[in-house]
């Protein structure tokens, strides 16, 4: 039987999912684990997590919230694997494989290690590691884990995640040159297609700017956040353009093209703002009713969560016990005799 090609991809569990997420990778991801013609892997990365975020109730609430969501949105889990990653225990072990053949200087050139350096020598601290976590250093590491315990043959990453599947390679090969040939080399799969959305002020739609709208709003929180979105002082009647409306990127990324084109005549035709922010509301709000329905009834039974992450976990499991097993045994690690 031949092999299916492996995709995977890990969502951090640091914050509430917004619309920003929904259109760059939830919704390409749901529509991806319905491809019967590929095995993906779905995880939630909860252990990445506590590299910037040391507050448990937080990790605890996002988990809950993200596997929510993507449940909520029609993730295919009969073709997906789909598990939190602290429930994998050979993920952490193989880390631990991993960091005894990676050099040191390979994470030295990570970005997110660069950076901290960085802001550092530019504040004149004295020491250039001050803030630095083992955490944040190996985070590459328990990356390429992630990545190579399922042997993943694509991973799908924003530009600014490309340095880390380079990384995940070279540890590959440098683990198969040691001790033969366990792990295929990752391919970056970047999407030049990835819609980016703009937030409340105009800038990319992102947490640590503030500016977000939480995919399953309630309603009247909907309204109100799409009410403050920033917006020129042009008056109702003078013609308008889409292309630089924040307004308007949010209803095209969900719109149809005739549904875009209809909207795009209309800000030609100088429709007023206050006239087009209810229009986003309304679009934006029957589009997702159905699914916040389905969101707010998994919030509320978390058990049927934590269900289908076990389900997935031993899907996960069945895969990764063996091959750690392969792993430890080609390393050394091996039983002396008996059972």
């Amino acid at each position: 039987m031949t092999r299916k090609s492996v995709v995977l991809t890990g969502i951090t569990t640091t914050g509430t999912p917004h619309l920003g997420n929904y259109v760059g990778a939830i919704r390409p991801a749901i529509q991806a684990s319905k491809d019967h013609n590929v095995q993906p892997f779905y995880f939630l990365a909860d252990y990445h997590a506590l590299i910037k975020c040391q507050d448990p109730e937080r990790v605890g609430e996002s988990t809950l919230q993200i596997a929510a969501t993507w449940l909520a949105l029609g993730l295919d889990t009969g073709n997906a694997v789909f598990y939190r990653q602290s429930d994998v225990p050979e993920i952490t072990e193989l880390a631990w494989l991993l960091n005894c053949v990676t050099a040191k200087g390979l994470m030295n050139r990570a970005h997110a290690y660069k950076a901290a350096v960085q802001a550092n020598l530019e504040s004149g601290e004295a020491d250039p590691d001050k803030g630095v976590t083992m955490g944040l250093y190996n985070y590459p590491i328990l990356m390429a884990a992630d990545i190579l315990l399922f042997n993943a043959d694509r991973v799908p990453v924003g530009k600014d995640q490309i340095q880390h599947i380079e990384m995940a390679r070279d540890i590959a090969a440098r683990f198969n040159h040691l001790y033969g040939e366990h792990f295929v080399l990752p391919e970056a799969q970047v999407s030049e297609e990835t819609s980016v959305l703009t937030g409340l002020d105009g800038r990319k739609m992102s947490k640590s700017y503030g500016n977000v709208i939480p995919l399953f709003a309630p309603e009247k929180q909907l309204r109100k956040l799409i009410m403050k979105i920033k917006t020129n002082s042009q008056l109702p009647g003078e013609p308008k353009d889409a292309e630089s409306c924040t307004l308007f990127s949010i209803y095209r990324a969900f719109a149809t093209r005739e549904e875009t084109a209809a909207t795009r005549k209309l800000y030609e035709e100088g429709i007023g703002w206050g006239d087009m922010k209810s229009r986003l509301f309304e679009y934006l709000n029957d589009h997702l009713t159905a699914a916040r329905e389905r969101y707010e009834a998994l919030i509320q039974s978390p058990e049927k969560i934590e269900g289908e992450l076990r389900e997935g976990a031993a899907k996960a499991r069945d895969y990764s016990r063996p091959f750690i097993r392969t792993l430890r045994e080609s390393v050394g690690i091996r039983s002396l005799g008996g059972t």
